[in-house]
């Protein structure tokens, strides 16, 4: 099995190129998602920030909880304490499940920020430029300007995460003329 991390910052097309390997029937997983449903069902995450407004309904609100950690950064650092080693298991535990396909592909936005690139045997990075992942983010996530412009600074930047990577797709342009970047990328190295 060879293992592909898949890498973007924030707003970067990393879901555009996981749903074109899945149409190629690849594995991949996603930690948003597992670090998502941890979240959800962890009562010692829920019980670590039980004293802040971070729950809606008597459940844990991730997006009362992201402002929340955005924006203090030891509770970000206790949050990430608790919530790194599960999803580090689960990447295990995937690479354990799926051992029998020839390739298994984890999206890791934070994969260098959290030190698991030996994990995988080969780093994919999509490199978008800043000023469109800026407006990305503010139509997307419907975010203000300053907040977004805080959530791309946060990250580790994009040239230092490009040379770790084994590929790099670029991201700055059309839709289309992304996919097709993906598509030369899987027929070049996986078919």
């Amino acid at each position: 099995m060879i293992k592909y991390a898949l890498v973007g910052n924030i707003a970067s097309g990393k879901s555009t190129m996981e749903k074109m390997l899945e149409q190629h029937n690849f594995v991949v997983l996603d930690t948003d998602f597992m670090a998502h449903d941890i979240l959800i069902d962890n009562p010692q995450i829920a019980k670590a920030f039980s004293e802040y407004d971070v729950f809606e309904f008597g459940r844990l609100s991730r997006e009362k909880l992201g402002k929340l950690v955005f924006e203090n950064i030891d509770l970000k650092e206790k949050l990430e304490s608790l919530i790194h080693p599960l999803i580090k298991k689960e990447i295990e535990t995937a690479f354990e499940t799926y051992k029998n396909e020839k390739y298994v592909f984890i999206s890791v936005p934070l994969l260098f920020e959290v030190g698991w690139q030996d994990m995988f045997d080969k780093i994919i990075f999509i490199k978008t430029e800043d000023d469109i992942r800026l407006k990305r983010l503010i139509e997307r996530n419907n975010y203000k300007e300053e907040y977004a412009k805080k959530r791309i600074l946060s990250q580790m930047s994009q040239s230092e995460k490009e040379n770790k990577a084994d590929y790099v797709i670029e991201n700055n342009s059309s839709l289309k003329e992304f996919e097709e970047k993906i598509a030369n990328f899987i027929k070049e190295n996986l078919i």
